[in-house]
C-alpha cells in the first residue's frame, strides 16, 4: 500500500486488511517522509504485561538457524543485563520505555521465549498467503503471546521481496466460547530469494549506491536479516500493537518505532551506507549490540519520541 519509493534498501510498514478483518503492519521496502517531523501517540494501547514468544518454524532451518533467532529473544526478554559487555540488546530496547511514558503507560511489559514448534514438511506448501500465514501463526498460544512465523528460504509469501520483508498485526484465536486476541509476526528468510533487499548491508544492495556488503556477525545471512527485520518489528509490535498507538503518517501505511528510521544502524549513517558500527577484530564482522552465548548482533536505530530522533547504539 505504501509508495516504492527511490531505494529498496529503506523500509515502511503497512496496514493490511484481510478477509478475515485482522490487520497487519509490514516491514516495507521504501520511505519519503521526514519522521521527526509528524511521529505521534494516537491514543491507543501499548503492548503491556507478562507476554511469551512463542517461534512457529516454517520449513527446513538448521539448529544452529535456530539459535542465533532464539538467542536473541532471549537477549530482549531478560529483566537483568544479559551481558557486562556493551552495548547490548537490553539497552537497545530500553529505548522503549520512553514510549510508555508519553503514553502514560506504566510499562509492565516483559516478555519470555515459551514455545518453539516446527513445521518442517511445508503442510500448506511453499507458497503462502498472507492468510496462510495467520493460519500458522494461529498455532501458537491465543492469550498473551506473540507467535512469530519464520519462513524458510525457500518458502514464498505474497509480497516478500517485492514491497516487504516482514509483518506484524493481530488476529482472533481460541474456541468460539473462549476467543481471545493474540498478535503475531512473520519473517522471511531472504537468503536465496532477496538478500539485496531484506538482508542488506550484509548483502550487495540490488539498487541505490553500491557499497561492498558487511560481513554478518552470525555467519548465515539470511538469518542476520531476520534478526534485523524482527527485532524492527518486535518494536512496532510493542509500540503500535492495534493500529492506533505511535506511528507516522497515515494509519494506512504507518512508519513505526524502528521503520520511522530506515536503513540507519550508526552514526553518520546515510541511502547506502549503514553507519559507524563495530567490528569485530578476529572476524571483521559488522554489529552494534552484544546478546547473550557470546552473540553480537546488527540492530536498527528505534526512534526516540522525546528528542525526535533516531537512536542509534553506536
Amino acid at each position: 500500500m505504501a509508495s516504492f519509493a527511490y531505494s529498496l534498501l529503506l523500509f515502511q510498514l503497512v496496514i493490511v486488511i484481510s478477509l478475515f478483518n485482522f490487520s497487519s503492519a509490514a516491514r516495507r521496502l521504501t520511505q519519503d517522509q521526514d519522521p521527526s517531523s509528524i511521529f505521534q501517540y494516537h491514543n491507543g494501547p501499548l503492548l503491556t504485561g507478562k507476554i511469551s514468544i512463542n517461534l512457529i518454524w516454517y520449513g527446513k532451518f538448521k539448529p544452529s538457524q535456530r539459535a542465533i533467532v532464539s538467542d536473541f529473544i532471549t537477549a530482549v526478554s531478560s529483566t537483568h543485563p544479559t551481558t557486562t559487555n556493551q552495548p547490548s540488546v537490553s539497552t537497545w530496547w530500553k529505548i522503549t520505555d520512553k514510549y510508555y511514558h508519553i503514553a502514560k503507560t506504566p510499562n509492565s511489559l516483559s516478555f519470555s521465549l515459551d514455545k518453539q514448534i516446527l513445521y518442517e514438511n511445508y503442510s500448506l506448501g511453499k507458497s503462502l498467503t498472507t492468510q496462510k500465514i495467520v493460519q500458522i501463526a494461529s498455532k501458537g498460544s491465543h492469550r498473551d503471546a506473540i507467535n512469530v512465523v519464520l519462513t524458510a528460504s525457500d518458502v514464498t509469501v505474497d509480497g516478500f521481496c517485492s514491497s516487504r520483508c516482514g509483518t506484524h498485526g493481530s488476529s482472533m484465536g481460541g474456541s468460539q466460547a473462549k476467543r481471545s486476541k493474540f498478535a503475531y509476526i512473520w519473517v522471511g528468510n531472504s537468503e536465496t530469494q532477496c538478500p539485496g533487499q531484506c538482508a542488506w548491508p550484509f548483502h550487495q544492495p540490488i539498487y541505490g549506491p553500491q557499497s561492498p556488503p558487511l560481513i554478518a556477525p552470525n555467519n548465515d545471512v539470511g538469518m542476520e536479516g531476520m534478526v534485523m527485520n524482527l527485532a524492527n518489528l518486535l518494536a512496532g509490535t510493542a509500540t503500535n500493537p492495534f493500529g492506533n498507538g505511535f506511528f507516522q503518517g497515515p494509519k494506512e501505511a504507518p512508519l513505526e518505532a524502528a521503520s520511522a528510521c530506515p536503513g540507519v544502524y550508526g552514526k553518520g549513517s546515510y541511502p547506502g551506507y549503514a553507519g559507524e558500527l563495530l567490528v569485530d577484530q578476529t572476524s571483521g564482522a559488522s554489529y552494534n549490540a552484544y546478546g547473550v552465548n557470546g552473540r553480537k548482533y546488527l540492530l536498527p536505530a528505534l526512534f526516540d519520541p522525546v528528542s525526535s530522533t533516531c537512536s542509534t547504539l553506536v
